[in-house]
């Protein structure tokens, strides 16, 4: 098997979603600095509202099982706005909070950028695939992914969402290299595996506790295409 290219998800697979109760807290920060009362829970309340938030575009495809919220972002903000009410009591406000502070939950995955920075040494080309209805590339320039990425590929500026074929094909012509020689790493076994049409290989990494994620197993996957380039990129890089 030979792996000149690969197609990541985002969310879920080089990003964590974040602790679903530093996430409640931020919201409550959020609407304290911007001189809004913020809701006082109490402490069953805030650990049910971080349960459900824990799973929140799972219990999103009860309202949107065809992910249409991932094609606009008003749709994606409306979907949020209901999946979050579907947990009684919270107010719009704190929901207005919980979905402005959401990007800043998102940290990569601790092998996130060595395993990049690998890829990149053995000249593979990567491109980022979300079913996603915002612009993460502000977030992606911030932790240092888009430096380490060929290009990145958004559900809701193409018209497409994962697990459509025709937007896997749209990956590929963005890295030049054929279904056969692409790997495609994701963590739903529902949106990520629509490649395999193409023939493009698909690895499933599912949710994961702690900093790493396994995604050194992407590099056994592609192996070296260059082993000085490899040798060298290997001093500084620990994955465990």
């Amino acid at each position: 098997m030979v792996i000149d290219g690969v197609i990541f998800d985002f969310h879920g697979t080089l990003v964590d979603g974040g602790d679903p109760d530093r996430w409640v807290a931020s919201a409550l920060r959020h609407l304290a600095e911007s001189g809004k009362t913020a809701p006082e829970l109490t402490g069953s309340e805030f650990k049910s509202l971080s349960d459900h938030l824990d799973h929140i575009w799972q219990h999103a495809h009860t309202i949107d099982p065809n992910s249409d919220r991932d094609l606009d972002h008003a749709r994606h903000h409306d979907v949020f706005t209901r999946t979050v009410a579907l947990h009684p009591g919270v107010e719009p406000e704190l929901i207005e909070a919980l979905y402005a502070v959401m990007p800043d939950q998102w940290f990569p995955f601790d092998d996130t950028l060595p395993v990049l920075k690998e890829l990149k040494a053995r000249g593979t080309k990567v491109v980022v695939l979300s079913n996603i209805g915002l612009d993460i590339r502000p977030h992606l320039t911030r932790t240092g992914i888009l430096d380490l990425v060929d290009d990145v590929i958004l559900s809701f500026e193409v018209g497409l969402v994962k697990p459509d074929p025709a937007i896997f094909a749209h990956a590929l012509e963005l890295l030049g290299v054929p279904g056969d020689r692409t790997l495609m790493v994701g963590d739903s076994a529902r949106d990520d595996v629509g490649g395999a049409a193409l023939s493009i290989r698909t690895l499933i990494l599912p949710r994961t506790e702690g900093p790493l994620h396994g995604l050194d197993s992407v590099l056994h996957l592609v192996g070296a295409t260059n082993n000085n380039a490899t040798d060298g990129a290997h001093q500084g890089i620990s994955l465990r």
